[in-house]
């Protein structure tokens, strides 16, 4: 049984579907952009959508926003000018809110950063991927290395001092000092916040269905460790496993996320997770994923794709799960306010990770060792029979 003595805090997840070209490894729910996008349409869903979650999170303030795709900076600024305003009359905000919009080279506008950050969306994520252009060839990217230096210096102008460049590593043709190369730029543009992860081919892919040549997983190991002390030298501390950041300057929304925390989720194919007191239990939800039929469904039962509730006996795994990605560990109390279910209910996988040496559990903090940050996969799966 689910005993909530308060509710986590919450975040608004708003999902933009399309992009002007599906890249060969995305598995995200994201859709080629028709040579007119139903903006208008898609915004009128989205507040239907949010109208709709309202009763679910009442009188909850909103900690954190996070647009993703997709590519919503493909979204005029008079879109999202709508969509807040209806937010900020739907729900409470906080007056510190952390507003993310994601935005890809090639596909924004100096003055359009500048009208994003008039309606109030204080932070960009910017995805660069590398700025080697035979790699980005690779990737299926639509912008070359010198649109890529361009977006940052667009967002720097227009007053943008907290932004994330996403970075990745084991590109096909990637070699130490391409790796090495990428990293260096990235620091000389001077981010708050790197997001730095490996290629995987995920299925439902075309590189899953048509497989590019990878470097070896020794070298790329020995180029993450190494790209890992370069960024720590340069100030930008890894606090989650793929995200590194200057100081105060994490990512609020990850964080939540990674804290098991609550939100909404609007959007084709947005999964939003809530907590409530009465009835005390979790819900998952995901809504429709193709984007015509979520315009058509928003706002009526027919647009929830799943809802599911996460069971007492599951919800200790999916607290790892998530927790564990960070450095740092979380506060251990947070384990019974954000699960509703004493940490006792994970006694025994506790004490064997432990006992192997991949996490730290004292009554302040609960948190992997380096060694359970090297074999997470491992640490998790002590969970899964708890």
């Amino acid at each position: 049984m689910f005993n909530f003595t308060a509710l986590p805090p919450l975040s608004l997840y708003i999902h933009v579907p399309w992009c002007v070209k599906k890249c060969p490894y995305c598995d995200f729910n994201s859709h080629n952009s028709p040579q007119d996008i139903p903006e208008e349409a898609y915004v009128d869903a989205l507040i239907r959508d949010l109208e709709q979650e309202v009763p679910l999170i009442w009188g909850r303030s909103v900690q954190t926003i996070f647009i993703g795709g997709g590519t919503p900076s493909l979204l005029s600024a008079e879109a999202y000018d709508r969509l807040f305003s209806a937010i900020r009359a739907l729900l409470p905000l906080h007056h510190d809110a952390e507003i993310t919009l994601e935005a890809n080279p090639g596909t924004v506008e100096a003055g359009r950063f500048q009208d994003y950050r008039a309606l109030g969306i204080n932070r960009l994520s910017i995805g660069i991927q590398s700025f080697d252009n035979e790699a980005l060839k690779l990737l299926g990217r639509i912008h070359d290395s010198g649109q890529a230096v361009k977006a940052v210096e667009a967002a720097q102008q227009a007053g943008y001092d907290n932004f994330n460049l996403d970075l990745m590593f084991g590109l096909p043709g990637q070699d130490a000092a391409k790796a090495r190369q990428d990293v260096d730029t990235a620091i000389a543009l001077a981010p708050a916040h790197i997001s730095y992860y490996q290629l995987t081919i995920e299925p439902n892919t075309l590189f899953y269905a048509q497989p590019p040549t990878l470097p070896p997983e020794d070298p790329i190991f020995d180029w993450q460790l190494a790209s890992q002390t370069r960024l720590a030298e340069a100030g930008y501390q890894q606090y989650e496993t793929s995200a590194y950041a200057r100081h105060g300057k994490r990512c609020r929304h990850n964080v939540n996320y990674w804290q098991f925390g609550d939100y909404i989720g609007i959007g084709a194919g947005a999964h939003g997770k809530i907590s409530s007191a009465a009835p005390q239990q979790i819900v998952r939800r995901v809504k429709q994923k193709q984007p015509q039929a979520y315009i058509d469904t928003a706002g009526s039962d027919a647009c929830l794709l799943e809802q599911t509730q996460v069971s007492d006996e599951e919800v200790g795994f999916e607290f790892i799960l998530n927790a564990m990605r960070l450095t740092g560990g979380v506060p251990t109390p947070l384990f019974q306010q954000h699960t509703g279910v004493p940490i006792s209910s994970i006694k025994k996988p506790l004490a064997r990770a432990e006992e192997l040496g991949l996490l730290e559990h004292t009554i302040e903090r609960l948190r992997p060792t380096q060694k359970g940050q090297l074999y997470l996969n491992s640490l998790i799966e002590l969970f899964l029979t708890a």
